[in-house]
């Protein structure tokens, strides 16, 4: 017999472990501006240390993020319960140019920890799932990975820069130039990998790779990647596995971007435009007869992602209005969603007695492959099934999923933030059958 977690003591004991764990290793719980506003760390400066090893090339990052969800009404399961998931990210930085004289150079390392449930698991059909999380720090596996363990360098007067080691595509490849404050796992950065995750992997999956980027001029850039695909750094257990055996294929991104600055006010944008091919073979949708797929081919897309500050408040460009325009276009004969767009707005510092609050809102489309919607339909009738209520039915996935998000984050401290949002789910999974969902979530970051 299975015995369920018990979910409402979950929460605090994750915090309370990880806090004990840091402020041990830290040994600054006693610091003089520990637990401070004005303080970007709940543990301070560690009596000046802190800035003293980043003066000297050592920075240290330790956050925690946690998503929790209410169902409000609709989805395929309405009387669902509370869902909670979080992730622990423990980062070192180390600036070789300060420590060994290496011209630009730097080394990266990340653990992390993800736990907890999703409750998209329950809003979608449990045999077809919903397009996108309404929790998007859930999933890529619950457990420990070493998400970063990298090398970058800078060439020719930082003409051309290089990383490599453990990586992940979407910290370099339609990358927003922002943190994203969403919830909903379809208005953030790397929305390329998050349509196509079998094959471009996105934090905290890492892989063997890297990328050379040129600075053609201050403003613009072009870059080229390539990353081995295993399937076994998905797997539980597997976050610390650094061995090849199991690759099925490569990943290139090519990626042109600018960066320019608008007006008096220097308002900055961040615009890319993007291209992915990948050598893993993954079955046709169309070639689907007999009781299986008759073909294989190789996955490739692209994407867009426009970004830009459109007003400063107070003469200050980090606060004001922006916006940001995401799509991605996947192939047709791979891929289960081929094409996603998303427009969102975000107003930071929107009252000056709050500069560092944000309000945000977002509308993102999700649509499946037509190819696959025949083949799911032509499975059902091979199976002799017809009925949506038979447990081996498969729920036709067809048209589009649509996500809106609306949120608050208010800024507590300096490293504290509460996040409160709602979010609308028309067609969770594209499924019709499926009612639509309304969801309450609350969401919280600690930097440590």
């Amino acid at each position: 017999m299975n015995k369920k977690r018990a979910v409402h003591s979950f929460p605090l004991s994750r915090i309370a472990t990880g806090t004990l764990m840091f402020a041990m290793l830290s040994g600054s719980a006693a610091a003089a501006d520990a637990f401070s506003y004005d303080s970007p760390y709940m543990f301070g400066d560690w009596g000046g240390s802190r800035t003293q090893l980043a003066d000297n090339g050592i920075k240290f990052d330790v956050n925690y993020t946690m998503e929790s969800a209410a169902n409000f009404s609709g989805g395929a399961h309405s009387s669902t319960t509370m869902r909670y998931s979080d992730q622990f990210a423990f980062g070192a930085n180390f600036d070789l140019q300060k420590l060994l004289n290496w011209q630009d150079t730097e080394f990266q390392m990340t653990i992390t920890n993800r736990d907890g449930q999703n409750l998209s698991d329950q809003l979608g059909d449990r045999r077809a799932g919903t397009l996108s999380s309404v929790q998007e720090v859930y999933g890529r596996g619950q457990t420990w990975r070493l998400t970063q363990f990298w090398l970058r360098k800078g060439l020719f007067d930082d003409v051309v820069d290089v990383k490599a080691g453990r990586v992940t595509v979407g910290e370099d490849f339609d990358n927003l130039n922002d943190g994203n404050l969403f919830q909903n796992l379809a208005f953030g950065g790397g929305q390329a990998g998050n349509w196509r995750g079998d094959r471009w992997y996105n934090w905290p999956i890492s892989q063997w790779g890297g990328r050379i980027k040129l600075n053609l001029t201050p403003e613009v850039f072009f870059q080229v990647g390539f990353y081995n695909q295993n399937p076994a750094n998905y797997d539980r257990g597997d976050g610390f596995r650094l061995d090849t055996s199991n690759t099925v294929g490569n990943l290139v991104p090519v990626e042109l971007g600018w960066t320019p600055t608008f007006g008096p006010e220097n308002l900055p944008g961040n615009y890319r435009i993007g291209y992915y091919y990948s050598s893993t073979n993954g079955s046709d949708y169309g070639s689907w007869r007999n009781g299986a797929y008759q073909n294989e081919a190789h996955a490739y897309g692209g994407y867009v992602l426009l970004q830009q500050q459109l007003t400063a408040q107070g003469g200050d460009a980090k606060r004001g209005l922006g916006i940001r325009v995401q799509a991605v276009m996947n192939d047709h004969k791979t891929s289960k969603t081929d094409n996603y767009q998303s427009l969102a707005l975000t107003w930071r510092g929107p009252f000056d007695a709050r500069p560092d609050d944000e309000i945000g809102i977002g509308a993102a489309r999700i649509h499946v492959n037509s190819a696959y919607t025949t083949a799911l339909r032509q499975q059902n009738a091979y199976n002799g099934e017809t009925d949506y209520n038979s447990p081996t039915y498969l729920p036709i996935q067809s048209g589009s999923e649509y996500n809106y998000e609306v949120y608050y984050n208010a800024e507590l401290t300096k490293w504290l933030a509460i996040r409160p949002n709602l979010q609308y789910i028309t067609a969770p999974g594209a499924v019709s059958q499926v009612k639509d969902a309304f969801v309450g979530g609350i969401s919280a970051n600690i930097a440590f």
